[in-house]
């Protein structure tokens, strides 16, 4: 079952209730780790070209990362995204769900070396002023799909952030 939850909307700041979203129809959720990921890029990429195939099907697709609400607004603008972009800060619903987890500080560094503070992407914290290994947690790039009173229809996702589920798989699903 998808747990309940309530996230901000990345463009307009106001909460988003799975339980709205769930009386409207189908659900497709695309779990991804945020604008600064190039294999995230490309998936919500896929999406946003799918997207009028989903609202045919009479399905919604929402795009979930613990990214701030400013970073969340820029990928929603930057690659023309038509469909929500929530916030799960500290990745309570990917934690929920099993799919997040935390940073090693051996990977807080390799981000870092190539210019991604995580703790700036998904806080807003000056890099400055959190230490090296404070970056927090991640969700594993997942795509799940939900239907009816919240139950989980199709559920993927990899330790491997270059692997995704196949979108039309999804489709095909509906």
């Amino acid at each position: 079952m998808l747990p309940r939850f309530a996230l901000p909307d990345s463009s307009t700041g106001r909460e988003v209730h799975s339980e709205d979203l769930l009386s409207l129809g189908p659900l497709i959720i695309s779990f991804f780790r945020g604008r600064w990921d190039p294999y995230c890029v490309t998936e919500l990429e896929m999406w946003r070209d799918l997207y009028p195939e989903v609202r045919r099907r009479r399905a919604l697709l929402i795009a979930v990362s613990p990214q701030t609400l400013r970073q969340g607004d820029f990928a929603v603008q930057q690659h023309e995204l038509p469909f929500p972009l929530l916030r799960d800060e500290h990745c309570g619903v990917a934690e929920q769900l099993g799919i997040a987890y935390g940073v090693t500080a051996e990977m807080d560094r390799y981000y870092r070396s190539i210019l991604v503070s995580l703790p700036f992407i998904n806080s807003g914290r000056n890099v400055m002023d959190t230490a090296a290994g404070d970056a927090g947690r991640l969700p594993l790039p997942a795509t799940f799909l939900v239907a009816g009173e919240g139950q989980i229809r199709f559920a993927e996702g990899y330790a491997d952030h270059r692997v995704r589920p196949e979108p039309r798989d999804v489709l095909a699903l509906l």
